[in-house]
């Protein structure tokens, strides 16, 4: 990403893609509204400036716990300490969404095809891949793949 595309002062500042900032902007107002390029880069500062400082006492939040790791928990602590108590409601909402739409794009991810398969057609599927990938390194021809017994015929 080129440093002009970043809202900043140098490439190693904290910052948000102006790009993807500017859209949000835009998509929350009315479209006959438009906004200025100064204003734009100040809301895009106060974006940063508002996750540094939730950040920070999300930690704070943490650290008084003794953990470690910064849970969504901390970060729904750090903002009632902050006193935007009243967002957090919505705040956990959106998170609980991204939780589902995650979980969504994670079972149909890359690797899957949408069918589950039991663990002994993985295993299967899994042997027939090595032997594969085996008569390819030896450069011997590959077996064609065998059609999938019809399981009600078998007794």
């Amino acid at each position: 990403m080129e440093p002009m595309d970043i809202v900043g002062k140098s490439k190693e500042d904290a910052s948000l893609p102006k790009a993807t900032m500017t859209k949000i902007i835009k998509e929350m107002l009315p479209p006959d509204v438009r906004v200025a390029r100064d204003a734009q880069d100040l809301l895009i500062e106060c974006c940063v400036e508002f996750i540094n400082l939730i950040s920070s006492e999300s930690n704070e939040v943490c650290n008084k716990e003794e953990k470690r790791t910064i849970a969504p928990e901390h970060v729904l602590k750090a903002l009632e300490v902050l006193g935007f108590g009243e967002y957090i409601e919505e705040v956990y909402a959106a998170y609980e969404q991204h939780k589902i739409e995650t979980m969504d794009s994670l079972k149909g991810g890359k690797w899957s095809n949408g069918a589950e398969m039991t663990e002994e057609e993985a295993v299967a599927e899994q042997q027939r891949m090595f032997a594969e990938a085996r008569a390819r390194m030896n450069g011997g021809a590959v077996a064609p793949k065998q059609p999938d017994p019809d399981p009600s015929l078998e007794s």
